[in-house]
């Protein structure tokens, strides 16, 4: 067998490029889904807690006493950032998974008339 034409090794690097592209997204993902369900998990012990309970929230490398209220809404607001971000990056992998797909169907399209 021959050598592939310089248009089939390209297309064929454009789809190595997606699917190191898309590793990266579904790590991404993946890693920020474990930061929501930590965040989700501390917003639950949190409400749990009685009022008068003493609360600490990390600034920098050390804890600070914070309102228990202060301190829901904080972790509200960060598993919004988490939610959101997530939901982008989903899209972002429907993206590169449909690219993917475009690629190797250009790509057998390619290759099939020299199969014969």
């Amino acid at each position: 067998m021959g050598e592939l034409p310089p248009q089939v090794q390209n297309m064929v690097a454009q789809m190595q490029q997606v699917q190191q592209q898309l590793q990266a997204v579904i790590a991404q993902r993946m890693q920020v889904e474990a930061m929501l369900k930590e965040t989700e998990e501390a917003l639950e012990e949190v409400k749990k807690a009685p009022d008068d309970a003493p609360v600490f929230k990390v600034a920098g490398s050390i804890l600070v006493r914070a309102s228990k209220e202060e301190v829901i809404k904080e972790l509200e607001e960060k598993k919004e950032t988490y939610e959101v971000r997530i939901n982008t990056l989903k899209r972002q992998e429907e993206r590169l998974k449909d690219r993917l797909a475009e690629i190797q169907k250009k790509l057998q399209s390619m290759l099939s008339p020299q199969a014969g």
